[in-house]
């Protein structure tokens, strides 16, 4: 079981403004700046024990081809929500929020991030519920 995923970045400063913005949606908030301020720990609340998602600088980054990070919603509203803040944050669209064809209700956007890291939302819960014979 993981603890937690951390990316390194080009630019913290940076960085710390896209994933402020992106993952508030989705109910992940900055918790803690460290290593002088070169690094940053995301997590569900401020104090919180362990985190869910870290950013460290670390220089020149080249994402890795084919990985991306795929983040929880707890609904579709936040999937688009979490597509426009990427947007309007510096982020690159990668696929728009909609269903896709892993499952009936597998809801998600895809985006990347200043340095090209490729992140994705998802929900997984049905528009509404299904109906048992």
């Amino acid at each position: 079981m993981l603890d937690h995923v951390s990316l390194g970045v080009s630019d913290i400063v940076r960085s710390r403004r896209f994933y402020d913005a992106v993952l508030r949606p989705i109910g992940l908030v900055r918790t803690v700046d460290f290593r002088g301020g070169k690094g940053s720990d995301y997590g569900s609340s401020p104090g919180q024990t362990g985190v869910a998602f870290t950013i460290t600088e670390e220089g020149p980054v080249v994402p890795s081809r084919g990985s991306h990070l795929c983040f929880r919603a707890p609904d579709r509203a936040a999937v688009a929500d979490f597509h426009a803040a990427a947007i309007r944050a510096g982020g690159r669209d990668d696929g728009a929020p909609g269903l896709r064809d892993y499952h009936a209700a597998y809801y998600a956007a895809f985006v990347r991030d200043p340095d090209g890291h490729r992140i994705e939302a998802v929900c997984h819960a049905p528009e509404a519920p299904e109906t048992a014979a």
